[in-house]
Order: C-alpha cells, then sequence, then structure tokens
C-alpha cells in the first residue's frame, strides 16, 4: 500500500526539540491544518465541526534514519532501561507513523487556503504531513480503566519555570501559557544534567534560551 499526504500541519515547534511527547498533556499548545489542493473541497470535512476531538494520523518527517533497534528507552524510564519499541511510543519506528488525540478548535471553511481546521494540544513539529484525520468517538476509543504499563508505575516529573521579566514582556498571554507548560516537561534529554548548560529551544518563530539547575527551569533570554 502506497501512502500519500492529504495535509500539512502547522505549529509554533520549528524542529523537533522542546515537542511534548505525548498529545493532550499542553492543551494551550494551537495549531492548524492546511489540507493540500486536492482535497479542499470542504465535502471531504463535512460534519466534523460536531466531533470535540480528532485522531491525525502523520509521519515522523523529521526523522533521518530508521529504527534499527527491537528496543528502545523511554524517556519516563530515565532514558537507561529499555523496552519494546511496539510496546512504546517512540518515534523511531519502522513505518515512522504518529497518532494523536487532539481538540478540535475551530473550522473555517472559507479561507484563501481552503477548508482549514484549527486544533489544540497537538504534538506535532510545524509541516508535518498528514495521512489522515478521524473522529474521535469516546464510547469506542476511551478506556479510563486500562492499565498502561510502565507508564502506570513511573510518575511524569514537572519543573518549576521561571521566566526572566525581560523575556516575559515579549510574550503574549497565549505564548506564556503554552510555553511553560512546555518546558515545564523538561525537554531535555534524560542523560543531562549540567546545570551551567544553556540549551535553546525554537518557538513560535523565537529562539528561548533557559537552564535547568535541579527541579528549576529559567528562562534567561530570547
Amino acid at each position: 500500500m502506497e501512502i500519500t499526504p492529504i495535509a500539512t500541519f502547522h505549529s509554533p515547534f520549528n524542529e523537533k526539540f522542546g515537542i511534548p511527547r505525548q498529545s493532550g498533556i499542553v492543551d494551550s499548545i494551537e495549531g492548524y491544518i492546511v489540507f493540500y489542493e486536492q482535497f479542499r473541497n470542504p465535502d471531504y470535512i463535512r460534519g466534523i465541526e460536531d466531533f470535540d476531538f480528532l485522531w491525525l494520523i502523520w509521519e515522523f518527517s523529521a526523522n533521518k534514519h530508521q529504527a534499527a533497534s527491537p528496543t528502545v528507552r523511554p524517556p519516563r524510564l530515565g532514558g537507561n532501561a529499555r523496552i519494546g519499541v511496539l510496546a512504546s511510543r517512540s518515534p523511531y519506528r519502522h513505518n515512522r507513523l504518529g497518532l494523536s488525540a487532539v481538540k478540535l478548535d475551530k473550522v473555517e471553511l472559507n479561507t484563501a487556503q481552503g477548508p482549514v481546521l484549527h486544533v489544540k494540544g497537538a504534538d506535532l513539529m510545524d509541516g508535518t504531513p498528514i495521512y489522515d484525520i478521524k473522529p474521535y468517538i469516546a464510547y469506542a476509543d476511551a478506556h479510563p480503566q486500562a492499565r498502561c504499563g510502565f507508564v502506570d508505575s513511573n510518575e511524569w516529573k514537572t519543573l518549576e519555570v521561571n521566566i526572566c521579566p525581560a523575556v516575559a514582556r515579549l510574550l503574549n498571554e497565549k505564548q506564556r501559557e503554552a510555553l511553560e507548560k512546555t518546558l515545564a516537561l523538561d525537554p531535555r534529554p534524560h542523560f543531562h544534567n549540567d546545570p551551567t548548560k544553556v540549551y535553546g529551544m525554537k518557538f513560535d518563530g523565537m529562539d528561548i534560551h533557559f537552564t535547568v539547575d535541579g527541579k528549576i527551569l529559567n528562562v534567561i533570554e530570547l
């Protein structure tokens, strides 16, 4: 089977570093979907506005190499313990396909780019190819009592984020909220622990510089 993209995703993340590792955990991140010309007939999305959430099937397009090992090291396990790639959500997979549930925020039918879907909570990089879109159906898709393997026994550890006043003045309220929630998830590789190292992350057209000392992340420059 050959598959081709139907749309492109646009988000504040211009590179992989810093993107939340799951969809929905930073629900204030805004993005939008622009369809390729042959899919801009509004009939393709007729009725989609009646759903609160959508499933996106997309490609880890920024990965330059194929998965080479049957096991991976999930960040949730500290970056050292290994688990089978098919028992994980690692982006390094043999078919490079991603699956994300996103909140449908708004539908615009008549724009210069055709119909546009505005969503929140996505974990996709800007320019990501979208292969398919399906409505999220709660009675079939939600299993709140399900066991979740190693995720159940490894609590997500977050950081306290401090943004210096000089940087805070350059951010609007939406940008600041999304940036704080994103940085609180600790975008660094889990084996990094140098309080003097300055990290750079591209976000919404800006280059964010920050340091991490213990459980405190300090945004020091934009």
